[in-house]
């Protein structure tokens, strides 16, 4: 099967060893703890360039400075491509109680890791600016996991060209057939905003009761409920981008409605304020909410590996403690546009202005991890031409 997507292969090909060799040295020991009295942490990211820039060009710093004998650095898995991997050498070195080389986890596997006992239970009482995010926010994470900001997938649009954009899933599709070549979304395994619309599309032949438990436990049986949902969007195909072709990430799908290439797409909320601050998409491309299922959104989270030795584990609670402060959500806001978890009234009014209408406890789930990452294979194998 020929699966078309936007990236060359070589370039894919030498991504996959940089990034194995991200992954192996984020699971080695971590035995070195502190340095001529300062405390080194590392952060291990699994997401997008941005993530690691707002960890990098603005929490850290922030923070550092704040801290002056607490040292952080970052180490990143592009996209998540080694998520499995990364959880199975955590969950290895948690059985033989060994610690791993990073401190802080910021990853979308977060919540599961959790609830397989990997991660360190936190509470306000060593992270207490964790009392100030909504108690439903917390329970999508379970006990072990730190909201720090949220968003979710919208659909954007160019206004200059279209006037009555869709505003349910059933008005979306009809929309992409009857405009072919103007709407594209991502692979699902390169990018959530594209795992989003096939979650979505999915979602509409399961029934409520089969969605809810998609979301939070795993039962392979259920994925033949699937069927009609791939169907769908093999269907689809031809309608969208160059007759299927799939772009290979979030930032390329945006990069299409930029330069006008496309007319519409789903994108990620914060990635959409963003690119408009930046200039990288004009004004005139809008961004709503569908209906009749919404596209997903949640809660990002940090997590601390169980095996963390006490010193650095104390140091991590500080960094998490303080991108949960007023400071460190209006860095969030700043950088990455992400929603807060904390009350708007305790953030500037013009923080509080842009994400009025903004509620992280309130946003449509996506599948758990393992039933994403089937829904990912099972895409890949069922959809391209």
């Amino acid at each position: 099967m020929k699966t078309r997507v936007l990236a060359g292969l070589a370039i894919a090909a030498a991504a996959t060893v940089a990034l194995s060799g991200c992954v192996q040295s984020a699971n080695a020991s971590n035995a070195a703890d502190t340095s001529g009295g300062t405390t080194n942490l590392t952060v291990f990211i699994s997401g997008d360039t941005n993530v690691q820039d707002l960890w990098d060009k603005s929490l850290i710093p922030a923070f550092e400075k704040a801290h002056p004998k607490i040292h952080v650095s970052t180490s990143i898995d592009l996209h998540g491509e080694h998520d499995a991997q990364t959880q199975a050498n955590l969950a290895t070195a948690v059985k033989a109680g060994k610690s791993v080389a990073y401190d802080l986890v910021d990853a979308g596997f977060v919540s599961t890791a959790g609830k397989a006992g990997l991660l360190s239970t936190v509470s306000d009482s060593t992270i207490p600016n964790l009392q100030d995010v909504p108690e439903a926010t917390k329970q999508q994470g379970g006990d072990s996991a730190i909201p720090y900001r949220a968003s979710s997938v919208l659909l954007a649009y160019d206004s200059s060209k279209v006037t009555d954009p869709p505003e349910t899933l059933d008005d979306l599709l009809a929309w992409i057939k009857a405009n072919p070549g103007q709407f594209a979304y991502n692979s699902p395994s390169s990018g959530g905003s594209g795992g989003s619309f096939v979650a979505t599309v999915l979602a509409k032949y399961l029934t409520a009761e089969e969605q809810a438990t998609m979301q939070t436990t795993y039962d392979k049986s259920l994925e033949s409920k699937w069927d009609k949902g791939f169907a769908a969007l093999k269907d689809l195909g031809p309608s969208t981008y160059q007759k299927g072709v799939y772009p290979n990430g979030n930032d390329q799908v945006v990069q299409l409605l930029g330069s006008g290439q496309i007319a519409m797409a789903p994108v990620w909320s914060d990635q959409f304020i963003t690119s408009q601050k930046t200039g990288v998409i004009p004004k005139t491309v809008k961004a709503i909410q569908i209906t009749d299922p919404s596209f997903t959104g949640s809660a990002s989270f940090l997590g601390i590996p169980k095996t963390e030795p006490k010193a650095k584990k104390a140091a991590a609670e500080q960094l998490a403690d303080f991108v949960l402060s007023s400071k460190g959500q209006q860095l969030v806001a700043s950088a990455v546009s992400g929603y807060p978890v904390i009350p708007l009234d305790s953030l500037p009014a013009s923080v509080a202005e842009q994400f009025a209408d903004a509620n992280p406890s309130q946003l449509r789930l996506g599948f758990q991890s393992d039933f994403a990452a089937d829904m990912n294979a099972a895409w890949d194998a069922k959809v391209p031409q």
